[in-house]
């Protein structure tokens, strides 16, 4: 069998786009429909949210993980999350992660280490988030943005796990980063 190179591995579904109409720009996110070429010719339309990208900070203090509560809007309930921001513009990942965990729970850190980093809902929006693991907390003020209204708490793997179960955790930032620290518990690695 003939080896491919990776260009032509990874541009063999490739959508060209023809046309782009933009829809809304928000203060976080923009609407944007790509009239695209289809890998077998064909026409069709794409709707795609851009977003100027996030991080989140899995903080470990005392073997508990820092967690905020807050309400989310668009699921119509409350919901148990890591520490989270947007990325403003130009912002380095790892100074926006060390400002939201400040701001939201009052923590600074001694060590901040990159877990990883992935896109949220890839069928249809570009959000990416930068995923760091903070330790050696130590405690300070809360530094709410006017417009942010949240609780903050300190639970055990145990409690992440059964929060989990029960939806109280539910977005995919927290469900990962609760992973990443049971991996981190069991080998020391993350």
């Amino acid at each position: 069998m003939k080896e491919q190179n990776s260009k032509e591995i990874n541009n063999k579904f490739e959508e060209v786009t023809v046309k782009t109409d933009h829809i809304f720009q928000g203060k976080i996110i923009s609407l944007q429909v790509d009239e695209v070429k289809l890998p077998n010719g064909k026409m069709s339309t794409r709707e795609i949210v851009k977003h100027p990208g996030a991080v989140a900070v899995l903080a470990i203090h005392e073997d508990k993980m820092i967690v905020v509560e807050q309400y989310r809007k668009p699921l119509e309930k409350n919901q148990i999350e890591i520490p989270a921001g947007k990325l403003d513009p130009g912002e380095d990942p790892q100074t926006a992660a060390l400002r939201e965990l400040k701001e939201e729970t009052g923590f600074d850190c001694g060590s901040i280490k990159l877990i990883n980093s992935f896109y949220t809902s890839p069928g249809f929006a570009d959000e990416k988030i930068v995923l760091f693991l903070a330790e050696d907390l130590t405690q300070g003020e809360m530094q709410l943005d006017e417009d942010e209204f949240l609780s903050c708490e300190s639970i055990t793997l145990e409690q992440a796990l059964q929060y989990i179960k029960e939806e109280k955790i539910s977005d995919a930032k927290t469900i990962t980063a609760v992973y990443a620290w049971q991996i981190y518990k069991l080998t020391g690695k993350i």
